[in-house]
């Protein structure tokens, strides 16, 4: 039997090997349990994560009430039936490590470069000149399209002309002379007769036309919705026909899946530099000075000192701030690294920034990775078993994407059967109801009544602007009791952290509904102003709520990240200063462009040179 110590913090090296053999294990601090996985070290299984994973998510989600009500301890001697989801989870996690097949790349007959000949190119160089000299006598001339088209032509007939005049001897200088000044008149007057003709036609359509635009409406009596009926009626919002792949955008996804966020790292690129750096010194310098060069970062079974990791922390540290980290974050993350290495023996040819590098991934591994996991369709289901509706609270700042973001998690509730009721409570900003409106539309066109069993999937309850928010929540909570909704979304006026009257009217709705969960919206684009946010967001919820233990933050909405590349920063800053998990990530326009947070995914986006 193999024994191995476990870390009792989250993240940290999560294998043990012993000879032929190698473990993986994974901790589940909310119930005390450890998943295991065995396989033989000469195999590489690059399914092993996802498996161990998706075991403890479906082993977890299974047996959840038994373990509430007695306990990890108490069934040590019970029996789990889990072989026939056991052997399904890892069917599934084979089929999904299956390689692609190499690309094999096109023959130069099938590029496009091929079908290019020599005269088609020596044709388009000759002729981009003539078409500038056409350019500039059209703007200089100032005269219709006919005109310009009719200038080569005339031209050409007049070189003509003069060529054939040159031909005939017969005719003396004056006479070819009189001839030309009389074909000049006669090509003028018809050129003035054909400008002259379009004027009357012109003059007729005066007066500037209302554009039209694709999937808008010229007329002002159906783009005026000031008068419809409200409180989450079906009428208050019909039906509206417009084509599905432009809020879709992805035709291949699959229906009612949050997809995990996906980062392509480049480390065939890197291995490639890795490979032709050492070459590159000892060409230079030769003999043993380049190896010494190559030695010269390497310890050799030495504890590791703070002189020794200074230089490259102080590298570790601007790297993180230039990716979007909060510039304490980034220092209270270095100095947490140091002092977890600091007297640490290192291996033979291990070098210190590696050492450093591999430990600051893993703590930003452990920051994403929360203690409690927020499962947002397993507590709406929860919530259905006590005839309930289960309510999210959305707020942040202005103009973060809160009500586009609700959007999206309506699209995906009502993709998983749930049916949703959307609380305008953003009863300040012009137009923010018009935008509620306008996406109730749209998700009904997407999910009519007749594909749910007449079941209006999606309504808004909304009571105007100028009105206290926090009633308002609460007759739309009462509104979907009675009417049996699954899930009330209540979306808030944006405001920032520094308006205490604001700041007091979020924390009265809080208290007053007790939503079961308020989720944090804010953009990836931030630096530093995240932790700012944050703090003082979670500061007034406390301050002015009634409650002994006030509400606070549940999880983060991190949208926009569509729009920052590689620098991530701004999820380490938000979850570090919380604590809080990430529930959904923002990665585009249209409804499917929601995912779940991957902690690896982001800490190799965070370490990208």
């Amino acid at each position: 039997m193999l024994t191995a110590p476990l870390p009792q913090e989250r993240g940290g090296n999560n294998s043990f090997t012993h000879e032929a053999l190698t473990l993986k294990y994974k901790l589940d601090n909310q119930f005390e349990l450890v998943f295991v996985v065995g396989f033989q070290k000469i195999l590489t299984l690059t399914y092993v994560d996802k498996l161990i994973d998706d075991v403890h998510k479906e082993f977890r989600d299974k047996y959840r009430n038994e373990f509430q009500q007695k306990g990890a301890l108490g069934l040590l001697s019970g029996t789990f039936d889990f072989k026939d989801d056991f052997m399904r989870l890892l069917r599934d996690a084979e089929e999904s490590s299956k390689v692609r097949a190499p690309m094999v790349m096109k023959t130069f007959e099938q590029s496009l470069k091929s079908q290019k000949t020599v005269k088609c190119m020596i044709e388009t160089r000759g002729e981009k000149p003539k078409e500038k000299v056409k350019n500039k006598k059209n703007k200089g001339s100032k005269k219709d399209g006919t005109e310009a088209v009719a200038a080569p032509s005339k031209a050409s007939a007049g070189d003509k002309q003069l060529s054939a005049g040159g031909d005939k001897e017969e005719l003396t200088k004056d006479e070819i002379l009189q001839k030309n000044r009389e074909e000049f008149f006669r090509r003028h007057m018809k050129a003035g007769e054909k400008s002259r003709s379009p004027k009357p036609d012109t003059q007729k359509e005066k007066g500037k036309k209302p554009r039209v635009w694709d999937l808008g409406n010229s007329n002002a009596k159906v783009l005026d919705y000031s008068n419809s009926a409200t409180n989450g009626s079906a009428e208050a919002c019909p039906v509206e026909e417009f084509d599905p792949d432009m809020a879709l955008g992805d035709k291949n996804r699959e229906p009612g899946r949050l997809y995990d966020l996906e980062y392509e790292s480049d480390d065939e690129a890197e291995e490639e530099k890795v490979v032709q750096n050492p070459s590159k010194p000892s060409v230079k310098k030769g003999g043993l000075g380049g190896m010494f060069g190559m030695l010269k970062g390497l310890v050799g079974s030495k504890s590791l000192t703070r002189e020794d990791m200074d230089p490259v922390l102080e590298k570790m540290k601007d790297h993180l701030i230039a990716k979007n980290v909060a510039a304490e974050i980034a220092v209270q993350l270095c100095e947490s690294v140091a002092k977890k290495l600091e007297g640490k023996v290192m291996g033979t040819f291990t070098t210190v920034t590696s050492t450093v590098k591999q430990a600051l991934q893993e703590a930003l591994v452990q920051i994403l990775q929360p203690q409690r996991r927020v499962d947002v369709l397993r507590d709406v289901m929860d919530a259905q078993r006590h005839r309930r509706p289960y309510v999210v609270t959305f707020c942040g700042v202005n103009g973060v994407g809160k009500s586009t973001n609700l959007a999206k998690i309506s699209f995906w509730l009502i993709e998983n059967g749930f049916s949703v009721l959307i609380a305008a409570c953003d009863t300040f900003r012009a137009g923010a109801v018009e935008q509620l409106r306008t996406h109730t539309r749209r998700l009904n066109a997407l999910h009519p009544p007749e594909s749910h069993g007449g079941r209006t999937m999606v309504q808004l309850y909304e009571k105007g602007y100028g009105k206290d928010a926090a009633g308002i929540a609460m007759e739309a909570i009462s509104y979907a009791r009675n009417q049996g909704f699954d899930v009330v979304l209540v979306d808030t006026a944006g405001r920032m952290q520094d308006n205490a009257p604001l700041m007091t009217a979020l924390a009265k709705l809080i208290a007053v509904n007790a939503p079961d969960l308020v989720l944090f919206v804010g953009e990836a684009l931030v630096g530093n102003e995240a932790v700012d946010q944050l703090v003082k967001f979670n500061k007034a919820l406390a301050d002015h709520s009634m409650a002994q233990t006030p509400r606070l933050i549940d999880g983060i909405v991190l949208t926009k990240f569509d729009t920052i590349d590689d620098k991530v920063g701004a999820a380490i800053s938000m979850t570090y200063i919380t604590s809080k998990p990430i529930v959904f990530v923002g990665t585009g326009q249209t409804y499917c462009d929601l995912r779940s947070l991957n902690a690896k995914a982001v800490v190799a986006a965070l370490m990208k040179a």
